[in-house]
């Protein structure tokens, strides 16, 4: 027969072995508690796309002056795309350009680029 002291700790490892085995599922069949929101603060709103902006709202955006002219320094904060052809843009030197000169600009290279691709090969003759 097993000494008293071996019996306890035998009845205490089953008990213990048992209560582990039966808490497991209930632990794992619990769900998170929801999130507690007050009337006064609405839930977050799920993310928002990214909005695209156009040319125009980028340059109403970089026009600080609201005045029509983009400058160098304006394109510089707020039209970096324009900044490295910022000279080519202002053909008559004004010191800033327009819309209709960033759309005249920008058509220029269109064409510019699609007679580059469009130019046939002419093979070497040797």
């Amino acid at each position: 027969m097993a000494s008293q002291p071996e019996d306890i700790a035998m009845r205490l490892a089953f008990t213990l072995a048992a209560l582990a085995l039966l808490a497991a599922p209930a632990y794992a069949q619990t769900t998170p508690p929801a999130p507690v929101t007050s009337p006064e603060t609405p839930q977050a709103a799920a993310p928002a796309q990214h909005h695209r902006m156009s040319m125009t709202e980028r340059f109403a955006n970089a026009n600080t002056s609201h005045d029509g002219h983009l400058t160098l320094a304006q394109a510089k904060i707020g039209y970096k795309s324009v900044v490295r052809n910022f000279t080519e843009i202002d053909v008559t030197n004004k010191g800033y350009i327009t819309e209709a000169d960033i759309h005249t600009w920008q058509k220029a290279e269109h064409a510019r680029t699609h007679a580059a691709q469009q130019a046939p090969v002419t093979p070497i003759k040797g």
